[in-house]
Formats: structure tokens, C-alpha cells, sequence
């Protein structure tokens, strides 16, 4: 009896299943991963494929990566202006860090960490000193000041696993890892990549949102969203070729004499259908081939496509608010419209933002590393990037020309704004007296130009 029951309780949970609110006892919950095939949980592996063969989700990554990093940064020695304008300020220091960086290519090593680490989570910069240490070693004083670090090597998430972590429950660095795998061969790169060593945290800097592995992808909260664009470009694309070139229906006429056409193709009646695979088969893979019919009509199954825009667009919208990108910065529009000003806008203070919280914290903790091997001198460093937000000099230009008009239209009498305030309005600097002045001409100029009869006086 207990079995006709269980039989009957589990009937009743499958049609409920089938038919929601009809059945009793039946599941209305649905399960929208299994429903709509998204998987429940995210690897590495997952989101390493989706970076490499999905394009919206390359530009997603690649995008905020090359603004973030539109120009390198600065590292000075004092808080002030680092960029081009600012170099006659440079001092001897600060320069032979930007040729040594430049020379070991850091600032774009670093770069690639940070797009490495919008994929996988996080991503690990393995620093390459001259201590003469293998690997596994921690790191006291480096000799050689800034030539004790001669390479920076950026490598995905895979490559870089936890290999210890410190146990001690009264330790300091309790429940943080203590040696790390670096394992080349995790990530195929077609190239002899057998590399496996262990590495001592000293010579790792873990690039992540939070300076841990515990980092999220920024991929992970669209992921969906791109399994959906990728459902309805394959479906539409395979959906067009099946109609470019589908296999015809075969209408068997009442009076066809299957025999007969048996004969004539060389087989036996049994063998009939195989041959006729096989006919239609090298039908279908040449439009010139002959198809042989007899007492049958061939007819083509046409599947009617709805316009895939309209499905397309909506997870393409849902992706770019996960990433904060506005849409037409993320994939461009065909017509050659551009972003507007405001995404324009809102996409630099993201961008920004992204320097201010994930980007400067990374660097500085690399500079506390070299300061503490003694590769850097202890100072109280500072890094420097160009504005993002800043305005082109079109819109400076703009911007001093409202500004004149201003003053002009106060008559003369009040001037609202001073020509240093306007020159700043461009990113000038104030004029000196020099060159303020610089065109006045004066009583012994005007004397000689006149022949040297001095020139009458204005009344």
C-alpha cells in the first residue's frame, strides 16, 4: 500500500511539475537554470571561454581596461602634476623610475594583470628579483636599488593557485596563504608552457578588487545575459542556413511503384530509403547535383524567422548595466552615431572610479613591496594619472570664450571674471608681468620709429 501511495505522491509532483496550479502537490517553483540552461556555479575554465570566444564579452573587459589605463601613470616623490606639462618639475629620482619601469614594460604588465583579473577574479603579479633566492624563499633586502627587480610576469588566476595557508591560529598572516602554485601549463597558450614552481607570497602581488583571491569576475553577474545573445545569434544564424539549404520533404504519390524505382536505382526494395539518404544527401551538397524522382514531389520546409534585434537587445542592455557600461560605448552603433556626452561622461568617473578603488591601491601595495626590499628609497610616494573626466580643449576654448562674453557684456566696468581665472578655464597658467606686458612699446622704440623726433604726446 505504502508503494501505491509513494507511486501516486510522485505522479501528482510530476504533473504538477508539467502543469503548475492544476495538480496538487505539484512544484510552482520553477528552477530558471535548469529551464533556461545556465549554469549554477562559475569556474575559471567557464568564464576564461566566454572572455576569449564571446565578443560583447571581450569588449566588456577589454574596453574598461584600455580607459582605465588610456595613459600610464606617475609615481613622485610629492603630491603634484605628473603628466607631460609637468615634467620640467621632474626630478632625477623620479626619472630613473619611469625610464626603469618603462624599460620593464610594468606599467603595461600591470595593465594586463588588471584585464586578467576582470575575467578570473583576480590575477597574480609574480615580481622576478636579483636576491639570488629560488622562488619558494622570502624576501629580505634586495641589492642593486632599482636593478634588483629585472622582471614582472602577469598571470591569470588558473596559473596562480593556493598551495598553503597559514594555520596558526595566533599568527598574524592566521587563514592567509603562505606559498603559492604557479602552474604555466593551466592555461593553454599553444606555446611550451611547463613552468610549475612554488612561489613565497613575498614575490606575489594579487591584483583583485580587494587585494585578495576572493575577487569576483565582472563577468559573473551578466553571464547569463551572454548565454542568451549567444542562444538567439545561433539560433538565428542556424535558422537562416537551414533555410538557405534545407533537405527536401519527399511526397510519396499514391500510385508510385516503389519497386520499379528500385530497379532503376540498383537496390533492393529494402535498401530503398538508404539510397534515397544518400541521393538527397549529395543533393543537398551541391546545388547542381540531380535528384532522381519517380511518382514523388520534393518540397523544402521553410522556417520563418522573427527579426533577432528586438531578443538580442535585451540581455545586450541587461550585460552592459552589470559591467556599468553604457550600451553604445560597449558595442558602438552601426549607423556611425557615437555616445552621447552623458554616457561619455558617466563612462570616465566610472573608469575613474575604477582607478581610485582597485587600480592605485594595487600599485601602491606593489611600491610598499619595493620600498620594504629596499628596491624603492622609504618616501611617502604618490601616483598620478590624467583626469579622465577632464575636458577636451575644444570644450576649454568653450568654455574661456563664455567667460570673455561675460565680461563684455558687464560693460567694461565689472569684470566677473580676471584673465588668470580665464586662462585657467583652458589649463594655462597665469601670465608673468614679462610676458604680460611683453608687446608695449616703449618711449625710446617709439622715439626711433619716428625718426628720432619724439612723437607727439595724446591729449
Amino acid at each position: 500500500m505504502s508503494n501505491v501511495v509513494s507511486l501516486l505522491n510522485y505522479a501528482q509532483r510530476r504533473l504538477g511539475g508539467m502543469f503548475p496550479g492544476f495538480f496538487p502537490g505539484g512544484n510552482t517553483k520553477h528552477d530558471h537554470y535548469k529551464d533556461f540552461g545556465y549554469p549554477e556555479t562559475l569556474t575559471f575554465p567557464q568564464l576564461y571561454k566566454m572572455y576569449l570566444r564571446n565578443g560583447v564579452a571581450t569588449a566588456g573587459v577589454d574596453k574598461t581596461a584600455l580607459k582605465t589605463w588610456q595613459d600610464c601613470p606617475y609615481l613622485l616623490e610629492q603630491e603634484r602634476d605628473g603628466s607631460e606639462t609637468g615634467k620640467a618639475d621632474e626630478t632625477g629620482l623620479e626619472r630613473d623610475i619611469r625610464n626603469k619601469f618603462s624599460a620593464l614594460r610594468l606599467w603595461a604588465k600591470l595593465a594586463a594583470a588588471d584585464r586578467m583579473a576582470m575575467v578570473g577574479g583576480y590575477s597574480g603579479v609574480i615580481l622576478r628579483l636579483k636576491d639570488g633566492l629560488a622562488f619558494d624563499q622570502p624576501v629580505g633586502k634586495v641589492p642593486g636599488g632599482l636593478d634588483g627587480l629585472y622582471k614582472v610576469d602577469a598571470v591569470w588566476a588558473a596559473q596562480l593557485t593556493v598551495a598553503e595557508y597559514d594555520t596558526d591560529p595566533i599568527s598574524e598572516t592566521y587563514g592567509e596563504p603562505v606559498m603559492y602554485q604557479f602552474n604555466e601549463a593551466a592555461i593553454d597558450t599553444n606555446q611550451q608552457n611547463r613552468r610549475q614552481l612554488r612561489v613565497h607570497p613575498d614575490r606575489v602581488i594579487i591584483w583583485s578588487e580587494d587585494g585578495t583571491i576572493n575577487g569576483k569576475s565582472i563577468l559573473e553577474p551578466g553571464y547569463n545575459d551572454l548565454i542568451d545573445m549567444e542562444k538567439v545569434k545561433g539560433g538565428g544564424g542556424e535558422g537562416f542556413w537551414k533555410n538557405a539549404k534545407s533537405a527536401p520533404v519527399l511526397e510519396v504519390d499514391k500510385d508510385a511503384k516503389i519497386d520499379q524505382m528500385a530497379k532503376a536505382m540498383g537496390v533492393t526494395v529494402e535498401d530503398l530509403a538508404d539510397k534515397m539518404n544518400e541521393q538527397v544527401g549529395d543533393w543537398n551538397a551541391g546545388f547542381d547535383q540531380l535528384l532522381m524522382l519517380m511518382g514523388m514531389q520534393a518540397k523544402t520546409l521553410q522556417i520563418t524567422l522573427p527579426s533577432p534585434e528586438h531578443f538580442y537587445g535585451v540581455p545586450l542592455q541587461s550585460f552592459a548595466a552589470s559591467i556599468n557600461m553604457p550600451v553604445k560605448i560597449l558595442v558602438g552603433m552601426q549607423t556611425g552615431e557615437r555616445a552621447s556626452t552623458e554616457d561619455a561622461e558617466e563612462w570616465a568617473q566610472t573608469c575613474m572610479s575604477r582607478r581610485t578603488n582597485i587600480v592605485h591601491p594595487n600599485i601602491m601595495e606593489l611600491v610598499a613591496r619595493l620600498q620594504r626590499f629596499g628596491i624603492l628609497p622609504a618616501k611617502d610616494w604618490y601616483v598620478d594619472q590624467a583626469d579622465l573626466t577632464e575636458s577636451s580643449m575644444s570644450e576649454k576654448i568653450d568654455r574661456a570664450n563664455k567667460m570673455a562674453d561675460t565680461n563684455q557684456k558687464m560693460g567694461g566696468t565689472v569684470y566677473v571674471f580676471t584673465d588668470d581665472e580665464i586662462r585657467a578655464a583652458v589649463g594655462y597658467e597665469p601670465l608673468s608681468d614679462a610676458d604680460k606686458y611683453r608687446d608695449d612699446v616703449t618711449d625710446d622704440e617709439a622715439t626711433a620709429a619716428a625718426g628720432g623726433k619724439t612723437p607727439p604726446t595724446e591729449e
